[in-house]
């Protein structure tokens, strides 16, 4: 009896061949892998979307808390170090011939077992993500409620509204762009967004020298207590730590970009990582050196809260603000909607369908926009989340990687940049928080529920 051809329908074909046709249908509908189209500029604006956000507007106010001297020291080693790390997550992204890693956690499990390196990654990426969405959320209201009581402040004709209706304003935008499959699709969203964050920046920090420095400026610590400076001193490290989170984003959106032997991925890549930190080096440094000069420690924990004049003009950038955030929420939610998805359909066995995201993603949505409106501390927030939980997976964990891969030789200068950098991320992952959480204590003070 001769020999049947067997088709490619997935049905006709052998038990283990049917599997990785299952397997190849589920990639293709995750949001990370569903598309490897992306141009080296959609890693540029990506990038700054995820970096430029809600901490450049904070800089100003972690100044005011270290001070001149250490202000600037650690702001310029944080930019070094992060654009370091990240090189080597670009770089690794590809490392195993055929193979690409495109999420954080695969890196992890490549290095430290499928097993372990779950537990040491996940965690870690998916507390960065769902804490910048809630701070993003915070920072979204905050914006939307300020530009409302600065175009109302000449009128009697608007009325007073409580923060948390303007978070849920902003949670309403994100629930219907949470149904976007992918990172292609919200390319043009991300792209607006950049362009906003660099707009923002420039009218806080121009607006900041139109204003001109303030009469009896102090440059003093915040604090006139020696706990209060050690604290205040501890809370601004983790602002710092939290302006640079990208890290947490980058192997998914390297994830996008198509790849061949002649043209990897890390060149294109690479690319737009450059540019993006040039943007952000044009963003940062401005606005937190000339805030601090302008206002020295009376500036808010939000340069635009203290820039009340011109009124149109605070009122526009405070718009674009919101503009920005919401393009920032979904590039750092896209990851948790992968992972999500990644457990309900691989674990759970659900059949991959618009319904199952329409479910999870507005549950996410809800439960960000929950956690925002009952806790609106932004510095505290920015403070806290940026040591305990940026610094590790920005600063030091690419590092421990590459050490446990690479295993350059010891003392070499490969081997002594890995290793500063780990000692510096620890020391921000142990301090910095307990700065924050201070800051968090002493705002829960005075703060009512639902105000």
């Amino acid at each position: 009896m001769g020999t049947r051809a067997v088709g490619n329908h997935p049905n006709l074909l052998p038990k283990h061949d049917r599997r990785s046709v299952e397997e190849q249908k589920i990639d293709n509908w995750l949001p990370i892998t569903a598309s490897r189209n992306g141009k080296w500029w959609y890693s540029a604006f990506h990038n700054v979307t995820a970096m430029v956000g809600a901490g450049v507007l904070t800089l100003p106010y972690a100044m005011s808390e270290l001070g001149w001297g250490p202000g600037i020291a650690v702001m310029a080693m944080s930019w070094i170090l992060t654009l370091y790390t990240l090189w080597q997550m670009v770089e690794m992204h590809e490392m195993v011939p055929g193979k690409r890693f495109d999420r954080y956690h695969e890196l992890g499990q490549y290095a430290f077992g499928e097993t372990h390196g779950l537990w040491i990654v996940v965690p870690q990426q998916l507390l960065v993500e769902v804490s910048l969405d809630i701070v993003y959320m915070i920072t979204g209201g905050k914006s939307l409620k300020m530009f409302h009581d600065l175009i109302c402040k000449d009128s009697n004709k608007c009325k007073d509204m409580k923060l948390s209706y303007f978070i849920m304003i902003f949670a309403s935008a994100q629930f219907v762009l949470s149904q976007l499959p992918n990172f292609d699709s919200i390319a043009t969203i991300s792209l607006a967004a950049a362009l906003m964050s660099i707009c923002y920046s420039t009218i806080a920090w121009g607006a900041a020298v139109g204003k001109g420095k303030e009469e009896n400026v102090d440059y003093s610590l915040r604090a006139t207590t020696t706990p209060g400076m050690v604290f205040g001193f501890l809370g601004g490290l983790g602002q710092l730590a939290f302006s640079f989170s990208s890290h947490n984003v980058v192997l998914e959106i390297q994830a996008s970009i198509p790849s061949t032997a002649e043209k990897p991925s890390k060149q294109a890549m690479w690319k737009g990582v450059v540019v993006a930190y040039t943007i952000v080096a044009l963003c940062y440094f401005p606005v937190a050196f000339v805030g601090y000069w302008a206002f020295g420690n009376s500036v808010d924990d939000d340069i635009l809260i203290t820039l009340n004049r011109p009124k149109w003009l605070i009122a526009t950038a405070n718009m674009m603000v919101v503009v920005h955030v919401i393009g920032s929420y979904q590039v750092y939610a896209m990851p948790v909607f992968d992972m999500m998805e990644m457990v309900l359909v691989r674990k759970m066995r659900f059949s991959p369908s618009w319904k199952l995201r329409l479910v999870s993603r507005s549950l996410f949505v809800a439960f960000t926009m929950f956690i925002g409106i009952t806790f609106p501390f932004f510095g505290g927030m920015i403070g806290f989340f940026g040591g305990f939980a940026f610094a590790p997976t920005s600063y030091y964990l690419p590092c421990i990687i590459w050490l446990m891969v690479y295993k350059p030789r010891v003392f070499s200068i490969s081997w002594c940049a890995n290793w500063f950098c780990i000692v510096v991320g620890v020391l921000l992952t142990v301090l910095a928080p307990i700065g924050g959480l201070r800051q968090i204590i002493m705002e829960a003070k005075k703060y009512q529920f639902y105000s």
